[in-house]
C-alpha cells in the first residue's frame, strides 16, 4: 500500500518545483523529502517527476496521478478538520496567521489574559505577509486586512484600521513638509508587488514626484526607516502614533483598511478554537482606539 507521506511529498515537489522548497512547506528535512520521492517512484515502478535546470516537472505518469493525489489530500484534510471539530478539550495548539505588526502591537500584549484563563492552550503565531490556507490546514485562524471569501470559511469583521503620512521631526526640519506632488522628498515604500494595497496606491498617487528611498515588505522596517529620518512613510496609526513621529496634516487622508478574522467552518465550534477567536476579538476591541483613532 502506498504511504500517504510519500504521496504528500510528491504533491509538494510538484507544486513547489524543488526538494528544498517542498521540504520547507511540509516542515521536514530535504533528505527526507528526497527519500520519500525515491521510495514512491520505486514502488510505482515509474518516474513521476523529472529534474530539469528549472526544477522538477511532472512526467506523463506524474500528470496522470496528480488529480487523484489532490483528491486524496482534500479528503484527508476534510477528515482532519472533522476530527478537530469534535475535539472538546480546552487545550492544545491553535495556529493563527497574521501580519507581524499586528502580532507585536495588538495580540501578544494581550496574551497573558488568554494564558491565565486557558493555560492548556498554546498559541502558534505565524507572522508574515504570506496568506496561509485555512482549507489546507496551514493555519486554524487568520487575521487579515481584507475579507477572505472562500465559501468554507466563517468570517467576521473586527475593526477599521486607519493610516497616516508620517515623518520624523529631524527629516521635516531639513526638508520641510511636502507640497504639491512631493518633489524633492524621499519616500519609504512597499515592494512593487505590494504597492497595489489601498493605502500604498493612495501614497504613490499623493506624492508621485517623491524619490523612493527604501522599498520593503516589512512594516516594522518601514517604521524604523521613518523614525531614522530616511523619508516619509504611509503607516498604520497603531504603529506610528506611539513612535514619536509627526503625522502630516493633509487634506485627503489615506483609505482605512478592514481587519477580518476567518476560521474554517469545520472547526469553528471546537472549544479551543472558539476560545482563541473570542480572545482575538477581545484583543482587537481593546486596541480599537489605537487602530482607528479619531482626529
Amino acid at each position: 500500500m502506498i504511504d500517504w507521506d510519500d504521496l504528500q511529498s510528491f504533491l509538494a515537489v510538484a507544486r513547489h518545483g524543488s526538494l528544498s522548497a517542498a521540504a520547507r512547506a511540509l516542515g521536514v528535512q530535504q533528505t527526507t523529502m528526497g527519500r520519500r520521492l525515491a521510495g514512491l517512484e520505486a514502488q510505482a515502478g515509474v518516474r513521476l517527476l523529472q529534474k530539469t535546470p528549472r526544477g522538477y516537472t511532472l512526467t506523463a505518469a506524474g500528470e496522470a496521478i496528480l488529480g487523484n493525489v489532490e483528491r486524496i489530500e482534500s479528503e484527508t484534510l476534510a477528515i482532519e478538520r472533522r476530527v478537530t471539530g469534535r475535539d472538546a478539550r480546552l487545550e492544545g495548539v491553535v495556529r493563527v496567521t497574521m501580519v507581524e505588526t499586528l502580532a507585536v502591537h495588538v495580540v501578544v500584549p494581550a496574551l497573558p489574559a488568554l494564558r491565565k484563563r486557558h493555560p492548556g492552550i498554546m498559541l502558534d503565531i505565524a507572522a508574515g505577509t504570506r496568506v496561509m490556507s485555512l482549507t489546507m490546514r496551514e493555519a486554524d485562524i487568520a487575521l487579515r486586512f481584507g475579507r477572505l471569501r472562500q465559501n468554507d470559511l466563517a468570517v467576521r469583521k473586527l475593526a477599521e484600521v486607519a493610516f497616516g503620512l508620517y515623518a520624523s521631526a529631524a527629516y521635516l526640519a531639513e526638508h520641510g513638509p511636502p507640497e504639491g506632488a512631493g518633489a524633492g522628498h524621499d519616500l519609504v515604500l512597499n515592494e512593487p508587488d505590494m504597492m497595489e494595497l489601498p493605502e500604498m496606491a493612495w501614497f504613490a498617487a499623493r506624492l508621485p514626484q517623491g524619490r523612493p528611498a527604501l522599498r520593503t515588505n516589512s512594516r516594522a522596517a518601514q517604521l524604523a526607516a521613518v523614525v531614522q529620518g530616511l523619508g516619509i512613510g504611509c503607516l498604520g496609526r497603531y504603529l506610528a502614533d506611539q513612535a514619536g513621529l509627526v503625522r502630516l496634516d493633509v487634506a485627503d487622508r489615506p483609505p482605512s483598511r478592514e481587519l477580518w478574522m476567518a476560521v474554517h467552518n469545520d472547526i469553528r465550534h471546537t472549544p479551543r478554537i472558539r476560545a482563541v477567536t473570542d480572545f482575538l476579538a477581545s484583543a482587537v476591541r481593546e486596541a480599537a482606539g489605537r487602530l482607528n483613532p479619531g482626529g
